[in-house]
């Protein structure tokens, strides 16, 4: 279990994985992060001050995620980040939050009114029948949406290499997800205990043919393993 790394390549911050309530969605066929959640206030805020109290500021920049969304975190660890965050010069900060909390994002603005918030969410794909259907994240993505997600959230998480998606699905993904966001994350998916399967033919073509064509670009970060970024649950 990592809750504090520091991401130095393209976009250098430090980034802790904290304790949050249950995930308000919590139906995702593919994760295993709601199993880090927790009811017990104090041990969340052993954990939360614990991984809170290694950052440093050395980029101005800091990434919270937890096994859900910002909102899932109690009030005294959103206080302890606003508070390091003074402490420590952060004048980035990026927080997670679920669809379903579209028109909430303001209230964390509002409370981190001194930091540029820039919000992440898991798309997952473009596909709404592999999304709904199969990842079982059950939204629906129309141009209507799609303008007001560009507009409240910064980067955009997408998860490949599954079985069921196809070549074309990733590379449409991948496009869409560059031209509609800013940052690009995409996670090739590692097997969890899930009902969600890795496709490793899917996974070799990717890294020979279409990893190196993307590699380098700035605002695209890919994770092979889902420990790239140092932080984990498994």
């Amino acid at each position: 279990m990592i809750r504090y790394s520091v991401i130095k390549e393209k976009n250098p911050r430090e980034i802790v994985l904290l304790k949050g309530f249950s995930c308000a969605y919590g139906k995702c066929a593919f994760c295993n992060y709601i199993l880090d959640n927790t009811n017990d206030e104090e041990e969340m805020k052993k954990v939360n001050f614990e991984a809170l109290s290694r950052v440093t500021g050395e980029y101005g920049v800091l990434e919270v995620i937890n096994s859900g969304s910002v909102f899932e975190l109690n009030s005294v660890t959103l206080e302890r980040i606003r508070k390091i965050c003074k402490e420590k010069n952060i004048k980035i900060l990026y927080f997670e939050a679920y669809f379903g909390y579209l028109n909430r994002l303001n209230e964390i603005r509002e409370y981190f009114s001194e930091q540029e918030v820039r919000f992440a969410f898991g798309l997952e794909t473009f596909d709404n029948d592999y999304r709904t259907k199969v990842l079982k994240k059950k939204f629906i993505l129309n141009e209507r949406v799609l303008e007001k997600l560009k507009s409240e959230y910064q980067m955009c998480l997408l998860m490949i290499c599954t079985k069921g998606q196809t070549k074309e699905q990733i590379l449409n993904d991948i496009e869409k997800g560059m031209e509609n966001f800013k940052e690009l994350v995409i996670s090739v998916f590692v097997n969890n205990g899930t009902e969600i399967e890795r496709d490793e033919e899917l996974v070799a073509w990717f890294l020979t043919e279409i990893y190196p064509k993307y590699k380098e670009k700035q605002n695209i970060e890919i994770l092979i393993d889902n420990k790239d970024f140092g932080v984990y649950v498994q």
